[in-house]
């Protein structure tokens, strides 16, 4: 069955006014619900029981490089700024450890359908570093040889050219995502990222030489600097660059958490009405291109798998955002990595400190997580169900989780009512609907399901739009 999906409406009035702080839900519960009391003893347990379920699900491995050849002021990812390669070597002798403690713990029979490189800059690893990664995880975790396994990385074109990534290929690398965020000289020099498109351009023409099979590019949007003349000369830059996918982030100024951030001169940055018509440009910039708005900042092509998969009610949403391989176990390996196992999450010591030294005394470095309860798995369903695919049957969802569904969620159901008032969702005796006003609110709208948040949102997630 094709589920029909509505292309969004920016209606720049009624997005300023839900404009709030709200959590990305790559998760569910968000990330800053994790607790300390989730150990290695619950890690443990959470992959035996894995492993005893009738169908063992796949495995998806994210492997976290967290250094950084130079810092970029924008980001707020958990990153080391060094030249120093030595302390890669040093790092990937404590990773080693963690694979070889990491991997006995499933079955053999388990398959890596997906691998996800992610950082900091995963290729401040040269060739044979990444070679010899490679090769450990290939020797103790069955890779896939299935032609649909996404094996991606992440890459910064400063430090990459044609030679690295036809190495990648020749790895089993299929899949990369390159960072851009804007092209505009003003802009880059002020967030201290300086790429020229012809970087880029080898980086991608490079990647579909030798096989890729996907490429995406990341914008932001709400840099300091930006203009909407300077943003249309990226958006067109890029659409010549032709990638298969493309997504469009918020900037989020958060300096007080991030340190890099303070770099930023919080003057230089667009007021909220231009930073809504920065993303309104995109929108219909990439929409003319032909490029479908999967949702949360996410723009494929009209015959790429992540919109096949919305269409027919089969998109998935994970760590990495929208995928197809959701249904995976995904293993986090590397400092302040997550993974998710059964009904758990865990997450690794966020700082080398701590990573190195649960490694050092032969103990996995789990340092939070949580065991999702009844009702965290019920939302979590729910909330899915709203951010793939728009709609949620509820007399369905109420049968397959054995409640009754306007009893369950009868405070939920007031709180979307304003929201239904303002045309940003339809409801029924049987159907939750996101509407084409509701699609760019979708965060807004899954919010009023989530029993962490309360009435209120919090500084510590980024805002919705």
């Amino acid at each position: 069955m094709n589920h029909i999906i509505t292309a969004p409406e920016f209606d720049p009035a009624l997005v300023a006014r839900y404009d709030t702080a709200g959590p990305r839900y790559t998760s569910y519960p968000p990330a800053p619900q994790f607790r300390r009391d989730f150990d290695e003893m619950a890690l443990r347990e959470a992959i035996r029981a894995s492993n005893e379920e009738p169908i063992p699900r796949p495995l998806s491995l994210y492997v976290h490089v967290p250094f950084c050849l130079s810092p970029c002021f924008y980001c707020g990812c958990n990153r080391i700024i060094t030249r120093d390669i030595g302390k890669a070597d040093r790092y990937l002798e404590r990773l080693y450890r963690e694979i070889e403690l990491m991997a006995p713990l499933f079955d053999r029979d388990r398959p890596v359908r997906q691998l996800h490189f992610g950082g900091g800059t995963p290729n401040f690893l040269d060739l044979p570093r990444m070679h010899e990664l490679m090769e450990s995880l290939a020797r103790h975790f069955s890779f896939s040889g299935a032609r649909d396994r996404e094996y991606g990385i992440e890459l910064d074109p400063r430090f990459a050219d044609g030679d690295y990534v036809r190495g990648l290929g020749e790895l089993g690398f299929n899949r990369l995502s390159v960072g851009i965020q804007d092209f505009d000289p003003a802009v880059q020099q002020a967030v201290n990222r300086i790429q020229s498109v012809a970087q880029t351009r080898e980086v991608l023409e490079a990647g579909r030489a030798s096989g890729f099979v996907s490429a995406s590019v990341d914008l932001i949007y709400g840099l300091p600097r930006q203009t909407l003349a300077g943003f249309e000369r990226t958006l067109e830059e890029v659409v010549g660059l032709a990638p298969d996918r493309v997504a469009v982030y918020g900037y989020a100024h958060l300096p007080e958490l991030f340190k890099a951030q303070r770099q930023i001169d919080a003057a230089e940055l667009p007021d909220p009405a231009t930073r809504l018509a920065l993303f309104g440009r995109a929108l219909e910039r990439l929409g003319a291109a032909g490029y479908v708005y999967v949702g949360m900042d996410h723009f494929a092509r009209a015959d790429d798998e992540l919109v096949r998969a919305q269409r027919a009610g089969t998109l998935q949403r994970n760590f990495q955002g929208y995928s197809t391989h959701g249904e995976c176990d995904i293993v986090g390996l590397g400092v302040s990595a997550i993974g998710r196992i059964g009904d758990s999450y865990g997450q690794n010591a966020r700082d080398l400190t701590g990573y190195y030294a649960a490694l050092d005394a032969g103990r996995l470095p789990i340092a939070r997580g949580l065991q999702l309860d009844e009702d965290d798995l019920i939302r979590r369903a729910l909330i899915g169900e709203l951010m793939c695919h728009g709609e949620l049957d509820m007399q369905r969802f109420g049968a397959r989780h054995r409640l009754i569904f306007a009893q369950y969620f009868a405070p939920e159901l007031a709180r979307l009512r304003p929201l239904a008032a303002d045309g940003l969702v339809g409801i029924d005796e049987r159907t939750i609907r996101v509407t084409a006003r509701g699609r760019l609110l979708v965060r807004v709208i899954a919010m009023c399901f989530d029993a962490y948040l309360g009435d209120q949102s919090t500084p510590r997630y980024s805002r919705t739009i």
